[in-house]
């Protein structure tokens, strides 16, 4: 079973920026997408980005042009570039495969946006 360690979130002022990073134990470079999800207290997971193994992209349109997602097959690891972050993006970020069976869900990393 693949672990995936997210990291490199934090607490920033609204308009601000940061880069998560997921790392994952095993190869995702077979793993025709891959995504990042958020969590907010109370809600289901959502997904926000999605990339797939040729490289497109896909955001839920509360992101989209503000968070870009990435990945490094080579080292196993998905980012995702998130600017002019704003109050509602707060939420615990995951990521995940996309597809009906996932892997385990990581710890994920926190983020919270101040107004």
């Amino acid at each position: 079973q693949v672990q995936l360690v997210e990291s490199g979130g934090g607490l920033v002022q609204a308009g601000g920026s940061l880069r998560l990073s997921c790392a994952a134990s095993g190869s995702i470079s077979s793993i025709n997408a891959m995504g990042w999800y958020r969590q907010a207290p109370g809600a289901q997971h959502e997904l926000v980005a999605t990339i797939t193994i040729g490289g497109s992209t896909n955001y839920a349109d509360s992101v989209k042009g503000r968070f870009t997602i990435s990945r490094d097959n080579a080292k196993n690891t998905v980012f995702l570039q998130m600017n002019s972050l704003r109050p509602e993006d707060t939420a615990v970020y995951y990521c995940n495969k996309v597809s009906y069976v996932k892997w385990s869900w990581g710890q994920g990393t926190q983020v919270t946006v101040s107004s």
